[in-house]
């Protein structure tokens, strides 16, 4: 691993003293807002770079000590040296991580889709499994969702349905869940027991606040039509439904709520929303050589992940991980520890792609 520099540690400590300074003399409140929001970024940096000075600078003592012919002090020396030798390397490794080079988005909340893909009733069911897995993660999360539309399957669970999540870290855990996910089961109406294979696509976009996305009235077409409503079926029988179609991208957008004002609003901002994800996408195929260090989020075309029911086994395929507790992740309860290798992972290459730059 290669060892940081003590500028580029110096440098961290500096801009951290000179936030702390600057937050003591303006009054101006945007920008106490924004120097508040960069020391609380950096203070975890900051304390972990003093710590690794400190080890450093005690080290050098300790070895200045240990040959100073004194050999009461110097057998002292050696067990410092020896202490700090071995808590160095993982302090050195905890600071590279906090360096890492982080997604600006990943404090944003997000904007759920899952869809049914093949399979037919079965996919609109492991669709409903899929959201449900969400919601109660983001329960244990302390996230908060909310249902932007929903279309219900003709046996159960969803052909599609939509939701905000919003929450501490939203964007930054649940990216990893973007793609095609596969089901193996034996379906409720399958009489011979035979296994089947259906598919639901999940796409995750972020949805930071104040999205800077300028919409022309000329750019969109917007329609309402008749509504059942998101909580169910026949909730809503006026015609409150709102689809905003972007004409340039052909992004279509809906919202079914009672309101036709309110539908009005939150189909702009999801509408926003995925033009900013459009351009994310954009500029992230542009840096094609820095994704190729990178797990790969984003693409709905991508297979990520097999839930077998037999085996009770979940295969996340982009980092070769197995867990037989499907039981478990299909409830949320455990989804953490599939986000959490992931996770581990992108650090992983991120820090491998460091050392070699």
């Amino acid at each position: 691993m290669a060892t940081l520099s003590l500028s580029r540690l110096q440098l961290v400590v500096d801009r951290f003293e000179q936030v702390e300074a600057r937050m003591g003399a303006t009054t101006e409140t945007d920008e106490i807002i924004a120097l508040s929001k960069e020391h609380s970024e950096l203070k975890p940096v900051v304390d972990k770079a003093r710590e690794v000075m400190a080890a450093r600078k005690g080290l050098e003592e300790a070895e200045t000590l240990a040959s100073s012919g004194d050999a009461e002090m110097a057998e002292l020396a050696q067990m410092e040296i020896e202490d700090i030798k071995d808590r160095l390397p993982d302090l050195e490794q905890e600071m590279q991580v906090l360096l890492l080079p982080k997604d600006v988005d990943d404090a944003a909340n997000i904007v759920l889709e899952v869809r049914a893909g093949t399979g037919g009733d079965e996919a609109a069911l492991f669709a409903g499994d899929l959201y449900r897995m969400y919601t109660r993660y983001a329960q244990t999360m302390g996230w908060k969702v909310e249902v932007v539309d929903a279309s219900e399957g003709d046996a159960g669970g969803y052909k599609e349905i939509v939701a905000n999540i919003a929450g501490d870290g939203v964007f930054g855990h649940m990216k990893w869940e973007s793609g095609v996910h596969r089901v193996q089961r034996v379906p409720a109406t399958e009489t011979q027991g035979r296994i089947h294979t259906s598919a639901a696509t999940v796409a995750v976009l972020p949805a930071p606040e104040n999205v800077e996305i300028e919409v022309k009235p000329e750019d969109i077409r917007i329609d309402t039509m008749r509504s059942s409503g998101a909580g169910g079926q026949h909730v809503n029988t006026t015609d409150s439904a709102v689809r905003i179609t972007h004409l340039a991208t052909g992004i279509m957008v809906t919202s079914s709520e009672k309101s036709q004002h309110v539908n009005r609003e939150k189909a702009m901002e999801q509408l926003k929303i995925r033009l900013y994800e459009k351009e994310r996408s954009e500029r992230d195929a542009e840096r094609a050589e820095a994704r190729a260090s990178q797990i790969g989020t984003g693409d709905r075309s991508q297979k990520v992940r097999t839930y077998n029911y037999p085996e009770n086994r979940v295969t996340d395929h982009r980092i070769g991980l197995t867990l037989y507790s499907l039981d478990k992740i299909v409830t949320g309860d455990k989804l953490n520890d599939v986000v959490e290798a992931l996770i581990t992972e992108d650090r992983a290459r991120k820090l491998a792609a460091m050392e070699a730059n």
